[in-house]
């Protein structure tokens, strides 16, 4: 039964800076037994700076250092950060690292919606990413591939018990419910786990960022394959620690049918 905790957090335009918190989260999270530590999409640099110069290689210094601080605490950490694409865009990158994984996942849905254009600056992946961590599945997507079942669907016949979503969720009318909506239909979907990690509120904390690009609401939640919220967040930085029992997923796939069940 994985220990899985959710590190909502604000990050900032200084990668260093934003490491430092990625330790003190993953400090807080091992010492409350978590093996799993799951931060948002964008945890190297928030949305609305230029991403280009900041983006690196997964073997380059910024998740080296995140591996580190994974090996010191004996967790897998699951972060966001950007590494280069070509014609100088980059690629929205979850790192996963740690407990013998280092490997990235390359956002495969861009959010061309709600008036921004996330395909002016980021290219998309192509490539879906499970891997096994404490004796489960689990598979990774990041924020606006919540709005595309499929991927779910696929995470589970891959396998995959728990879903990580990291995500930099636009502010906007209704898009708290979007949200929580989304998070428990993919739960339900699929059968999986979804534990999806978002950036804090900067409302919330007073931090000033720019008001055009996606840099969080909050509300950080755990949905089980039965759509019910196991733990739910505000709106400002938070942990939050679940176990999660890979045993509710196969329940939830026979009651629901929902994957045997597929005509299309």
């Amino acid at each position: 039964m994985p220990r899985i905790a959710l590190c909502q957090l604000n990050s900032g335009d200084d990668p260093e800076e934003n490491l430092k918190t990625v330790r003190s989260g993953v400090e807080a999270a091992a010492a409350a037994g978590a093996r799993v530590v799951v931060f948002p999409e964008a945890t190297m640099a928030r949305f609305g700076r230029p991403l280009a110069p900041v983006a690196q290689q997964l073997d380059g210094p910024w998740a080296s250092a995140a591996a580190s601080i994974a090996s010191e605490h004996d967790v897998l950490v699951i972060a966001g950060m950007f590494t280069p694409a070509d014609n100088g865009r980059v690629r929205n990158t979850l790192l996963i690292t740690g407990l013998g994984q280092h490997r990235g996942y390359d956002k495969i849905h861009l959010y061309d919606a709600f008036g921004f254009a996330e395909s002016d600056t980021v290219a998309p992946g192509s490539e879906v990413v499970t891997f096994s961590a404490e004796g489960t599945v689990f598979g990774v997507a990041t924020c606006y591939d919540l709005r595309f079942p499929e991927l779910f669907r696929r995470l589970a016949d891959d396998g995959a018990d728990v879903v990580a979503v990291p995500a930099s969720w636009g502010a906007g009318a209704g898009k708290r419910e979007q949200w929580e909506v989304l998070v428990r239909a993919r739960a339900l979907d699929s059968g999986c786990w979804v534990a999806a990690c978002g950036q804090a509120d900067p409302a919330a904390t007073g931090v000033e960022v720019n008001p055009k690009a996606p840099t969080g609401i909050g509300y950080s939640l755990v949905a089980d394959g039965f759509g019910r919220v196991e733990a739910q967040a505000g709106a400002g930085p938070e942990m939050l620690v679940v176990d999660v029992e890979p045993e509710v997923a196969a329940k939830a796939r026979t009651a629901t049918g929902a994957l045997a069940n597929r005509r299309l």
